[in-house]
Parts: structure tokens; C-alpha cells; sequence
């Protein structure tokens, strides 16, 4: 059977043409949103890093990502990345495959700056982490597991939280987001949309969905600062062991404590700056200088490398029995 066809006439024909020609352009063009997103990955894609940690027989042992933030080579990834191996093998996506070595690794922050045996190389300017706002386009940018740069958006979710370290410490001033963290990508920067670095990814909680965290680049700034003069980061130490207990609601009254927690020693390494005060287990930490202690975590924010080799105070309770001792804590060299 013959089909017949509807004949179009010229000039609406010429219309029609145009009008997907001007759809197709604008197809072209991208959203605010999406533009910010590709402006972060053009900006700092060129700079981030696939880095294999190399065991003494150059067998991998580990991998993950890296952001080079100088074009002499220097390179922030995590410490859980990099832990236990001086050696690394990095590719960067322009396909430079160089070795690289530790600088400094600072496990109680999950950094790490390695060196890389290149030069004039792409790399990544810092922001700050401090003049984020809750809602903001964040970026999360990796080289994970052999691939090319893998890149994923969201938004600030939380700011000021916290993560526990290896160590035991708290990270402080951690960045929550909701841009999924992908295998591999540990290490990797979380760039604003401007294209600077914010922070550098660490975690993501595998049991819930969209709850990822970095290191705020503010504390990785100055942690890579003291790794590259020192190779470590100092703090100050007072040489006990010690828990986090909750006093009786009648003690808290008496001591008027706007918190009803402290810090209980339960034991003192002999020779070190606490033992030298006479501290002794069993001592409730109340006070340290004119800084309330609720916890262990109050104590390690106090003691900064700054306090280290300076005379505080230290209130504790003992029994019944109310002291103030000096102290001088340790550094831990």
C-alpha cells in the first residue's frame, strides 16, 4: 500500500531546522551547577594522584589517592594510605608514572606528604576550610585503583565534626558531605566550586548512605607544613593512661562541674612530666590549667605542641581531697 506524505512547506521547514539547530546548542551548554563542577575537575583533576604503597620487596601493600599542592612534587594523601611504607609508586592523569618517598606521616590527623622525583608539575591550590557554609557544592576527587580521575558532587553536609584516629585521638574540625567517597579515593582532595581545596578525603560510613568526611585543609595545611620542616608533628605528652568516666550526680554538685564527666587515671608511666608532678592513679583530672577537662578528648585538644616544656596546673581530686599540682609536660620526642 502507498504512503502518502504531508508536505512540509519551505519557510516552515527553515524554522524547524533552525529551532533544533538553537536546541542543540543549548544543549551544549552546561548548568550553573554542572559548569562549577567541571570548573573544580579542570581545575585540580591534573593534580591528583594514584598512589600504590610499595613494601621493601615493591610488592604493593596499599593504595588509594593523592593531590600534589607544589610543583616540586610534594604530595597529600592519608595516613592510613601511606602507613609503613617509604616508598610509592604514583601515576598521575597525564600518564607520568614516578617514584615517590615519605616525607612525614602524621597518623593522629590520617595525613601524609610524600615527595615525588618530578618537578613542574600540575598542582592544586588551597582554600580554607574555616569559611565553609553548610549547603555548599563540594567536589570529591580520586584516582582510585588503577582508574582514570573519578569525580563525584554533593554538598557541606556538617561542619566542625570529629573522627577518632588510629591513635585513639579525635580529628578535629572534620567537613561531613554527602559527595560518595569511592574505593581508592582516600586521600583525594574536596575541592569548592572555584577549584581550590578544602580538604583532603578521608572517611566514608559504611553503614549509612551519603555520610563521607575529610580533613578540613586548614588542619592538613599546617599538619603538611610541620611534616615537611619536621618529618612529624610534636605534641605535648604527660605520660598516664587514662578513661573517661561520669561522676555522681552529688559530686558534680559539690564541685559545681558544668559537665558531668572526667578524667581517671589509671596508670603513670614512671619518669615522665605527670609522675614528676606526683600524679597517681586513681586521681580524677578535673582541671587542666584554667581549662575544665570533661574527657579524654578535652585532653588531647590541651595538650598542643606549644605546652610542651611550659609549667600548667593540673587540678585533680583525690579521695576527697581537692590538689593543684605543676606541671610540665613532655614533648614527644
Amino acid at each position: 500500500m502507498a504512503r502518502s506524505f504531508a508536505r512540509v512547506p519551505r519557510s516552515s521547514l527553515g524554522a524547524h531546522l533552525s529551532l533544533m539547530s538553537q536546541t542543540a546548542a543549548l544543549d551544549l551548554e552546561l548548568d550553573p551547577y554542572s559548569q562549577r563542577v567541571a570548573h573544580a575537575y579542570e581545575v585540580v583533576g591534573p593534580a591528583v594522584a594514584s598512589v600504590v604503597a610499595l613494601k621493601d620487596d615493591g610488592r604493593p601493600m596499599g593504595q588509594g589517592s593523592g593531590v600534589v599542592f607544589a610543583p616540586d612534587g610534594y604530595l597529600l594523601t592519608n595516613s592510613h594510605v601511606a602507613a609503613g611504607a617509604k616508598e610509592f609508586a604514583v601515576t598521575l592523569p597525564s600518564g607520568l608514572k614516578v617514584s615517590a618517598r615519605m616525607v612525614g606521616d602524621d597518623p593522629e590527623t590520617d595525613l601524609a606528604v610524600l615527595r615525588m622525583s618530578a618537578s613542574g608539575l600540575d598542582y592544586a591550590k588551597f582554600g580554607s576550610s574555616s569559611k565553609l557554609r553548610i549547603g555548599e557544592l563540594v567536589v570529591a576527587i580520586g584516582n582510585p585503583l588503577g582508574y582514570q580521575t573519578t569525580v563525584t558532587a554533593g554538598i557541606v553536609s556538617a561542619l566542625g565534626r570529629t573522627l577518632r584516629s588510629r591513635s585513639g585521638r579525635l580529628i578535629e574540625s572534620v567537613i561531613q558531605t554527602d559527595a560518595p567517597l569511592n574505593p581508592g579515593n582516600s586521600g583525594g582532595p574536596l575541592v569548592d566550586g572555584r577549584g581550590l581545596v578544602v580538604g583532603i578525603n578521608t572517611a566514608m560510613a559504611g553503614w549509612a548512605q551519603g555520610i563521607c568526611f575529610a580533613i578540613g585543609i586548614d588542619t592538613a595545611e599546617d599538619v603538611a607544613t610541620r611534616l615537611m620542616r619536621d618529618g612529624r608533628v610534636r605534641r605535648a605528652r604527660l605520660g598516664i593512661s587514662a578513661q573517661t568516666v561520669t561522676l555522681d550526680p552529688r559530686l558534680v554538685r559539690r564541685l559545681d562541674r558544668p559537665t558531668p564527666n572526667a578524667v581517671m587515671v589509671s596508670e603513670v608511666l614512671e619518669g615522665r612530666a605527670a609522675a614528676r608532678a606526683g600524679v597517681q592513679a586513681g586521681d580524677l583530672l578535673l582541671k587542666f590549667g584554667d581549662h575544665v577537662v570533661g574527657g579524654v578528648d578535652d585532653l588531647h585538644r590541651l595538650l598542643t605542641s606549644e605546652r610542651a616544656g611550659v609549667e600548667s596546673s593540673l587540678t585533680v581530686l583525690r579521695g576527697r581531697e581537692i590538689e593543684r599540682l605543676a606541671l610540665t609536660p613532655d614533648s614527644d620526642e
